[in-house]
């Protein structure tokens, strides 16, 4: 684990001799601090604003805005980036995000209809898409070839860190800001205030220095779209093609839907049944965010270990296998501590099945194939938590108590690792058979 740390801290350290590079880092880590600070405004004042009595229905359509932008717009993307400076993507798009973020700041403050206040959030996140895209087409102009890979890894981590690190700062800032409506629109503003900042730092990169080149010819916008269209079709007839790497997907969908079912749950738990206040609920959701997280970073450290153990659909297998043996004693008394540890182990399992099914799928999938089934494998990824929570808000009451939805989990879990299990004893069959 100490490797893993100083291995980063090292790469950090030859890629900030890149001019260029530390720009362009800055514009990443602002525009991700302040994605980390609205999206967590967005959940606190769903979820925790002391006049809203928040039902899991609406904590559904919270997700779906925040989520579906990423899997409906993802693949288009990059036809439009290819078009357009990627420099004033990164400058535009964090100015119209600021914008954006004072509109929805002031329809949170008026008390809006709940539509309109959806509307301007899912604006919002959609421009996010853009940018981050952007950001990642941009880098190879700022380090050269040998650093590249370095750099692919150093960024986005650092990018999740700045997000973690503004969802934190925007619980601290709501939970010592007084109860109301114009807490949430501040903690909003705040989000619109740093979004400013990193369309300002954008302006320190040269307008063409993030490309695209001028010269290089793009086929009509019509026909590029039809091309993207026609590339995801082809895409899953590859996938069809690859069984091992469409049943990984497969399993890591469904894992991902009952992280997603759970998700919600602890949500109404934290909101409705373990706080005697708005403050105390915000804290114990903090808590539970955290713990989940600090699962994601055990899973990253032990996964290489664990998959050479076991392999990688065998390593999957344990955790689902895990989850769904625990889940129900730590679930069922519906206690803030037992489910914190539920937390974490769900965690784990979901991202160590993540780590898992991307090293299969860049193994299974041929290189050609291997950008359009990633777009695919980002649209299920997010689709399933959407689909997880409207679920749940079918199942919850208003405090969350679900043994129904528990044991549902619990026996999904159970079934993913029999059939990973079964996955597996026909790979070995058809090995010792061939």
């Amino acid at each position: 684990m100490a490797d893993a740390r100083t291995g980063l801290v090292h790469d950090g350290r030859v890629l900030l001799r890149f001019r260029y590079f530390r720009r362009l880092l800055a514009v990443r880590l602002l525009s991700q601090l302040s994605d980390g600070v609205y999206q967590v405004a967005l959940a606190t004042y769903v979820v925790f604003s002391p006049e809203k009595q928040t039902s899991p229905a609406e904590i559904a359509s919270a997700m779906a805005v925040l989520l579906l932008p990423y899997s409906v717009l993802g693949p288009f993307v990059g036809v439009l980036l290819d078009r357009w400076q990627r420099r004033q993507v990164l400058l535009l798009g964090n100015l119209l995000r600021a914008v954006l973020a004072v509109g929805t700041a002031a329809l949170i403050a008026a008390s809006a209809p709940t539509w309109l206040f959806y509307a301007s959030a899912l604006s919002v996140t959609a421009v996010n898409r853009f940018i981050l895209a952007g950001l990642s087409a941009s880098l190879p102009r700022v380090v050269d070839a040998e650093r590249l890979v370095m750099a692919n890894s150093v960024s986005p981590t650092a990018g999740t860190i700045a997000a973690t690190v503004g969802g934190g700062l925007a619980i601290g800032v709501r939970l010592l800001a007084p109860e109301g409506g114009a807490s949430d629109a501040a903690v909003v503003l705040l989000a619109a205030a740093i979004y400013l900042l990193g369309g300002l730092a954008a302006l320190r990169l040269g307008r063409e220095l993030l490309g695209p080149e001028p010269s290089f010819l793009q086929p009509r916008l019509a026909a590029a779209i039809s091309d993207t269209v026609r590339g995801l079709w082809n895409g899953l007839g590859h996938l069809a093609q690859r069984p091992l790497a469409a049943k990984s997907l497969a399993a890591m969908t469904l894992l991902r839907f009952c992280y997603g079912a759970l998700t919600v749950m602890v949500l109404m738990l934290c909101r409705y049944a373990w706080a005697e206040d708005v403050t105390e609920g915000m804290a114990l959701l903090g808590l539970a965010v955290g713990v989940s997280g600090f699962g994601f970073f055990v899973a990253a450290v032990l996964t290489p270990l664990g998959a050479r153990r076991f392999g990688r659909l065998g390593y999957m297998g344990l955790w689902a296998a895990l989850a769904a043996v625990l889940l129900l004693p730590l679930g069922l008394p519906f206690r803030p501590g037992p489910m914190l540890v539920a937390a974490f182990l769900l965690g784990a399992a979901t991202q160590s099945a993540k780590i898992c099914t991307d090293t299969i799928v860049q193994a299974e999938v041929d290189d050609g194939y291997r950008g359009r089934v990633f777009s695919l494998y980002d649209m299920l990824y997010n689709v399933a938590f959407v689909s997880a929570a409207a679920v749940a808000a079918l199942m919850l009451p208003p405090d969350g108590r679900s043994a129904t939805l528990v044991v549902g989990v619990a026996a999904l879990y159970a079934a993913i690792a029999w059939w990973i299990r079964r996955i597996g004893r026909a790979r070995l069959a058809a090995r010792a058979g061939s």
